[in-house]
């Protein structure tokens, strides 16, 4: 039996330890933060699980929170501009938004309850081969710190030198959720995107708005003005540019309860979009093998990161299962057989943020006029594997209309 060690307790080094004590495999998870921390700490982010990542939780136990009392049905989207355009796309299965406060520390516990072992401790660079010394197989699944150094930056997937978005997620009181439960994402050419989610966190029902902002754009300021400076000021600048560039959401606000749920619900930053090598081999001769965002970053967009990290962790942990030989051609397999989902998801993402391409363009009129169209493409949030087989050039995303055209 081997024995397992990974490096980050978020959504991928978790659901891969679940996986691998479903099947009594010896599991250490090494984090920084306690339980308690995450769930007294600022807001995390606001990522939705699509249906093949909620399958995986049904599968190890943890749908704590079942889709259909907490899930939605649908994306609206809105693009602004002199002839503003908007339309439904519905999924054939539902997504969620939970908050990592309470979805993180919820799966640790189950881990610690179902023999996986928790060690809390700030790592450095060094400690990276004595941990591995003590494991057949180092998994690192940690984005930050000193683990990315391990894996180069594969210049060919990452296009971005800096971050494409200025960002600014919080969650608010005061907006009624739409009709029907759904994300709404909403376009303001040139300025950015916001996409407002239907979120359940520690204060029940709320709604997260997600401002991805064009930097130099007027929505720029959003995550730049700080919030802890004068909240009611903030919460005032918020709601001025709802109503400027976001008039969709804005319509559904009530001025007079709109207000962030609390002062740590607020999270501000930006991010450059990277894909690093799958794996490093160490000084000892093992390998670690790279899952999640240490893999790969992608701008919150179009809300993939925690779907490919679980994607990831899943293919990754199936391999564990099947393969006790933790060499380079282990790592080969791992990183061929997760390639289409999570670089389809970081390729379709790097699309989105960039300027917008023609058949970009073309393909939102589509939806626009075709229901079934914007139906395929909401439910390709599920599959980014195939999202990217239709966006990836013109021609594809022309044929992809042709043949809807016929249908």
């Amino acid at each position: 039996m081997p024995n397992i060690g990974i490096i980050g307790a978020g959504i991928a080094g978790l659901q891969l330890g679940l996986l691998l004590r479903r099947h009594d495999v010896p599991v250490t998870v090494f984090t920084d933060k306690t339980a308690a921390q995450l769930a007294n700490g600022r807001l995390l982010n606001s990522v939705a699980h699509h249906a093949p990542t909620l399958k995986r939780e049904r599968e190890l136990g943890i749908d704590f929170w079942p889709v259909a009392e907490y899930g939605y049905s649908c994306h609206h989207h809105y693009v602004g501009g002199p002839e503003p355009m908007s339309w439904r796309g519905d999924f054939d299965e539902w997504s969620s938004a939970i908050d990592y406060r309470l979805y993180l520390p919820k799966l640790t516990e189950t881990f610690e309850e179902r023999g996986g072992r928790l060690e809390i401790r700030t790592l450095q660079a060094e400690d990276i081969e004595p941990i591995a010394d003590r494991h057949d197989l180092l998994v690192v699944a940690a984005g930050r710190g000193a683990f990315a150094g391990l894996f180069p930056r594969r210049p060919e997937l990452s296009p971005y030198d800096g971050p494409q978005r200025i960002l600014s997620v919080g969650l608010y009181h005061g907006i009624t959720y739409s009709e029907p439960k759904g994300v709404t994402i909403s376009v303001s050419p040139g300025h950015g995107e916001l996409l407002e989610i239907p979120m359940y966190g520690r204060d029940g029902f709320t709604t997260a708005l997600l401002f991805e902002n064009v930097p130099g754009g007027d929505l720029e300021i959003l995550g730049r003005q700080s919030y802890e400076a004068d909240p009611k000021a903030y919460e005032r600048l918020v709601l001025d540019k709802l109503a400027k560039h976001h008039p969709r959401t804005f319509e559904r606000v009530d001025p007079a309860r709109f207000a962030l749920t609390g002062p740590l619900d607020i999270l501000q930053g930006a991010l450059t979009p990277t894909v690093r090598q799958d794996y490093a081999k160490l000084p000892n001769g093992k390998f670690a093998l790279a899952i999640g965002d240490v893999h790969t970053v992608v701008d919150p967009v179009v809300g993939q990161g925690a779907n490919s990290a679980s994607h990831s962790a899943w293919v990754t942990g199936q391999a564990i299962l099947a393969d006790y030989g933790f060499d380079e051609l282990f790592c080969q397999d791992v990183a061929a057989r997760r390639a289409d989902v999570v670089l389809g998801a970081a390729n379709w993402t790097n699309l989105m943020i960039g300027p917008p391409p023609e058949h970009l363009l073309r393909l939102f009129g589509a939806m626009y006029a075709d229901k079934a169209i914007a139906d395929e493409f909401t439910n390709n949030f599920d599959y980014p594997d195939r999202q990217w087989r239709i966006l990836a050039t013109a021609e594809r995303t022309g044929e992809f209309l042709a043949r809807r055209a016929k249908a």
